[in-house]
């Protein structure tokens, strides 16, 4: 028993760890830029070796993947989008109106918390090509839970008729999309709150009747 429990202290103090790291790669690369932010300085912020990140990471590229993976999930617990609660409470809804309001709200929180990263990652892309790989897939997983999400829609009371499930993920797909959000927030200075609303009406008029 005595094994276990330290074996369980152990797991957690690895994950503390990895979580201060990752706080210190966040505060740096959005304050600094990727270009600018070294691993040294990442490890000072943290109170970790450099060593203790090339261990737990690899190297810049996974930390900044990991870290922009962490921050669409909001933790670091291994569950993707489909599997979250937020959009499971979404799609379970008993009307087309009241999955898009959950769903766009659940959005909006990951929107949220991704917006300030965003910059850091189109401008680490142009640094470091090796960046694109990280995150090469068979699809786009942004597209597939807006599919999964517009299938389910359309299948309840309320939503348009005679809307495909392919052109509901696309309205979805470009209205829901971090550089829309962006554009209102960020640069016109919209409140979330705002811009919620907002994508909740426009997307109610062109998917529900």
């Amino acid at each position: 028993m005595q094994l276990v429990k330290s074996a369980g202290k152990k797991g957690e103090r690895s994950r503390q760890t990895r979580r201060r790291i990752l706080q210190a790669a966040h505060e740096l690369f959005v304050d600094q830029g990727y270009g600018a932010t070294t691993l040294q300085g990442v490890a000072e912020r943290a109170g970790v070796s450099v060593q203790t990140i090339y261990f737990a990471f690899g190297n810049k590229p996974s930390l900044l993947k990991e870290l922009v993976d962490v921050t669409i999930a909001g933790d670091d617990e291994p569950i993707p989008t489909l599997q979250r609660a937020w959009f499971l409470d979404a799609v379970a809804a008993d009307t087309a109106e009241a999955q898009l309001r959950a769903h766009v709200r659940g959005t909006c929180e990951v929107l949220e918390r991704v917006a300030p990263i965003m910059d850091v990652l189109r401008a680490a892309g142009g640094q470091d090509p090796s960046l694109a790989g990280l995150w090469q897939q068979d699809s786009d997983p942004r597209l597939e839970v807006q599919t999964t999400a517009a299938r389910s829609l359309l299948a309840k009371p309320g939503a348009r008729a005679q809307l495909s499930v392919e052109d509901a993920a696309d309205v979805l797909f470009g209205l829901l999309s971090p550089e829309l959000y962006l554009l209102f927030v960020r640069d016109r200075r919209w409140t979330p709150e705002r811009w919620q609303q907002w994508a909740y009406d426009t997307l109610r008029a062109q998917l529900c009747d």
